[in-house]
C-alpha cells in the first residue's frame, strides 16, 4: 500500500462488508439468499435442459429464454459466491483486478439481458403482426446474430467502466466498499480525483439500455396490442396474448427492481444502507429465481415436457 498525502492511497485490494449494519444476522441471512441461489441454479439449467432434450422447442422464443438463462446463471454466480463466503467465513477480501472483472461480469450481463428482452419483443412482434414470415424472418442464424448483438453491446458499453477506474483514478480514500460486490458507484465513491467523467458515462449508458430499450420494448407492445385488438374472437385475442405473458413478466421482474435500485442509489440519500445493499442484491438475485418459474409455469410446451422427463424417471426408479 503506497500512501499518498497520508489520505490516498493506491489499493492492490479491498474489503467488502457484505450487508452493512446487518453483520450480526450474517449467518442467517445466508439461508435465504443461499436457497434463492440454489433455486436459480437449479432453475436455469433445468431450462437449459428441457430446451436442449425437446426439439420441438427449437424455435426462436426458447432459444432466446436459453439465452437468458445463461446470463441469469452468471449474473447471480457472480456475486452469491463470493456473498455466502462473507456471511460464512468472513472472507470479505478481494483483489482489485477481481473487483473489477466482478464489476464488469455484472453490468455487462445486465446490459446483455436487457437487449435479450429487446430482442424477445422483436420476435413476438414478428409472430404476432407477421406470422406467415417469422419463420423466415427470425431464423436460427438471426437469432444467434441477435443474441450476438447483445453480447458485443454490453462488453462495449461496459467495457470502458472498469479501464477508466484502473486508468483515471488509482488513489483510494478507503480499501472497504459498503457493498456486498463491487458495484461501479460504490467503488467510484471510493476514489481521489475527478470522477465526473465515471459518473457521466455510467449515467450515459444507464439511459441507453434501461430508457431506450425499455422504449423500444414498449413501443413493440403497442404494436401487438393493436394486432390482437383487430382479431374477430375474444378467445383469439386471449390466446394470442397467453403468448406474450411470459414475456412481460419477465420484463417487469428484470426491470423494475434495477429502476428501484438505481433510484435510490442516485436520490435516496436518506435510505438506511443496508435496504440499498439489500435491494442491489435482489435486483441480481430475483430475476434469475423467477424466470424459470415464470416460464415453466406460463409456457405449456416447457411444462409439459418437464412433467414427462420426471414421469419417466419416477418410472424407471
Amino acid at each position: 500500500m503506497l500512501s499518498f498525502h497520508n489520505v490516498c492511497s493506491v489499493s492492490s485490494s479491498f474489503r467488502l462488508t457484505g450487508i452493512p449494519g446487518l453483520e450480526s444476522l450474517h449467518t442467517w441471512l445466508s439461508i435465504p439468499f443461499g436457497s434463492m441461489y440454489l433455486v436459480a441454479m437449479v432453475g436455469n439449467v433445468t431450462i437449459l435442459a428441457v430446451v436442449r432434450v425437446e426439439r420441438s422447442l427449437h424455435q426462436p422464443m426458447y432459444l432466446f429464454l436459453c439465452m437468458l438463462a445463461i446470463i441469469d446463471l452468471v449474473l447471480s454466480t457472480s456475486t452469491m459466491p463470493k456473498l455466502l463466503g462473507i456471511f460464512w467465513f468472513g472472507a470479505s477480501d478481494i483483489s482489485l483486478d477481481a473487483c473489477l472483472g466482478q464489476m464488469f461480469l455484472i453490468h455487462c450481463f445486465a446490459t446483455v439481458e436487457s437487449g435479450i428482452f429487446l430482442a424477445m419483443a422483436f420476435d413476438r412482434y414478428v409472430a404476432i403482426c407477421d406470422p406467415l414470415h417469422h419463420s423466415t424472418v427470425l431464423t436460427h442464424m438471426v437469432v444467434g446474430r441477435l443474441g450476438l448483438a447483445a453480447l458485443l453491446r454490453g462488453v462495449l458499453y461496459i467495457g470502458p467502466l472498469p479501464l477508466m477506474i484502473r486508468l483515471r483514478l488509482p488513489l483510494y480514500k478507503t480499501h472497504v466498499i459498503s457493498h456486498s460486490y463491487c458495484e461501479h458507484m460504490a467503488v467510484v465513491a471510493l476514489t481521489c480525483g475527478d470522477s465526473r467523467v465515471n459518473n457521466i458515462y455510467g449515467l450515459s449508458i444507464g439511459f441507453l439500455v434501461l430508457i431506450l430499450d425499455s422504449v423500444a420494448i414498449a413501443a413493440s407492445y403497442v404494436m401487438i396490442f393493436r394486432a390482437v385488438m383487430g382479431l374477430a374472437t375474444p378467445e383469439a385475442k386471449l390466446k394470442t396474448l397467453g403468448t406474450c405473458g411470459s414475456h412481460i413478466c419477465a420484463i417487469l421482474i428484470f426491470y423494475v427492481p434495477i429502476v428501484v435500485s438505481s433510484l435510490i442509489h442516485r436520490f435516496g440519500h436518506h435510505v438506511p444502507p443496508p435496504i440499498h445493499t439489500l435491494l442491489a442484491n435482489f435486483y441480481l438475485l430475483v430475476p434469475p429465481v423467477l424466470n424459470p418459474i415464470v416460464y415453466a409455469v406460463r409456457t405449456k410446451q416447457i411444462r409439459d415436457r418437464f412433467l414427462q422427463i420426471l414421469r419417466i424417471k419416477t418410472k424407471i426408479k
